[in-house]
């Protein structure tokens, strides 16, 4: 009897040291992970810093001046006219719908979104967003179909 109590005694005690040395392995492996979660908070922050550089600006384009590579983009902010003036160069990326085009793709009344950067007084485009025909389409008749929709009448109670 006395054996039995030391044999388990002696396999609790084995078990014991096991269980502390992959214990203590997990942690060495988990110390790397922390040293490489910095620098890519780093890349966050250099991100965010970048982002806060560029702002937006979306509306209806006004005009586009061709000669002078401008686009005036419109939009209505509580009963007021906001209007912009852009300025496009060759980096500034030009996307209808999900292709890619060019400026002079662009039309007067399409549905923009701007991103872009103030330098020395000027708005500069870093890309233009126009929404394709279709979508425009499928807003406006959601939009209608919203407004035609006869509103739900109470239920009475008996």
């Amino acid at each position: 009897m006395k054996k039995a109590i030391a044999i388990i005694v002696a396999m609790l005690f084995v078990f014991a040291i096991a269980s502390f040395a992959i214990a203590a392995e997990e942690k060495k492996a988990v110390a790397p992970v922390e040293k490489k979660a910095e620098p890519a908070e780093k890349k966050v922050e250099e991100k965010k810093a970048v982002a806060a550089a560029e702002k937006k600006f979306g509306g209806e384009i006004k005009a586009i001046d061709k000669e002078k590579k401008t686009v005036t983009i419109t939009k209505k902010v509580k009963d007021k006219v906001a209007e912009a003036v852009f300025a496009v160069d060759d980096k500034t990326i030009i996307r209808i719908g999900k292709e890619k085009k060019t400026f002079a793709d662009l039309k007067v009344g399409d549905k923009a979104g701007v991103k872009y950067e103030e330098k020395d007084g000027k708005k500069i485009a870093k890309s233009i967003s126009v929404a394709s025909a279709e979508k425009v389409e499928k807003k406006e008749m959601k939009k209608e179909e919203k407004k035609a929709a006869e509103p739900v009448k109470p239920v009475e109670k008996k």
